[in-house]
């Protein structure tokens, strides 16, 4: 391989839905490679701090179990931002997972700042006479065998897709296989204050509800969307704090 491209991190993540601002990541995956070649591995389940639904469940064979006992993201992305050191990143439809670990970077002032390659556009670019470019059928074209929606598979099988993407196709479009600068801009939430966990958690008893999340692990943000939704739904009741 170039020098360029042959050393890199291939990242996968699964996680409780599609929205980097709502949803939380459940499980980081990678893989390091240097000279082309897998050198090292990383996989790590998350804890969202809320209740996975039956979709995500079922779609990834992840139980409320496997988190029981996971850290949150605060505790665990330090120890994938070493893991991952400064090298360039490689995934299939890339942003989605960048914008998930750039969040949850600057939530806890961390730096993380990538460029990377993406092997769903280098698919569209390339294999556009394929019915699709979803990483399972890719890998079905090519013969890459997949445990699909587990997050260091998935890594795993990135990292092989986009070998044999180089292999087809660097030659005659070198500057598709150059990383290019991930930009996902997003400002810092900070965890919510000891009056919105109080006044949330006299929401709940109030009302007879029992939360899905930990509250403890809420941001401002989420406090203020879960108040909001509990006084839209049942009003404010008589000695609630405002």
């Amino acid at each position: 391989m170039a020098e360029a491209v042959g050393d890199y991190l291939c990242v996968d993540l699964e996680t409780t839905g599609l929205s980097p601002k709502l949803d939380k990541i459940i499980e980081i995956g990678a893989v390091k490679v240097k000279n082309g070649q897998i050198e090292d591995t990383f996989q790590t389940f998350v804890h969202p701090g809320r209740a996975l639904s039956e979709h995500v469940v079922k779609l990834t064979g992840i139980s409320e179990a496997d988190l029981a006992d996971a850290p949150p993201i605060g505790e665990t992305l330090p120890r994938f931002l070493e893991f991952a050191q400064e090298l360039p990143l490689v995934g299939h439809q890339l942003l989605f997972d960048y914008s998930f670990l750039k969040r949850a970077a600057v939530n806890a002032r961390l730096t993380f700042e990538r460029s990377g390659v993406d092997t769903l556009k280098l698919s569209r670019k390339f294999l556009a006479d394929l019915p699709s470019r979803k990483l399972s059928d890719l890998c079905e074209h090519y013969g890459i065998r997949l445990q699909a929606h587990r997050a260091l598979e998935d890594a795993k099988a990135t990292h092989f897709l986009y070998q044999k993407l180089y292999e087809n196709f660097y030659e005659q479009s070198k500057e598709e296989f150059s990383p290019r600068p991930l930009i996902y801009k997003v400002k810092r939430e900070g965890p919510a204050t000891k009056a919105q966990k109080e006044r949330l958690g006299r929401l709940l008893l109030q009302n007879g509800l029992t939360a899905d999340y930990e509250i403890e692990l809420l941001t401002k943000n989420e406090a203020s969307r879960l108040i909001d939704k509990i006084l839209a739904s049942y009003g404010i009741l008589q000695n609630s704090v405002k």
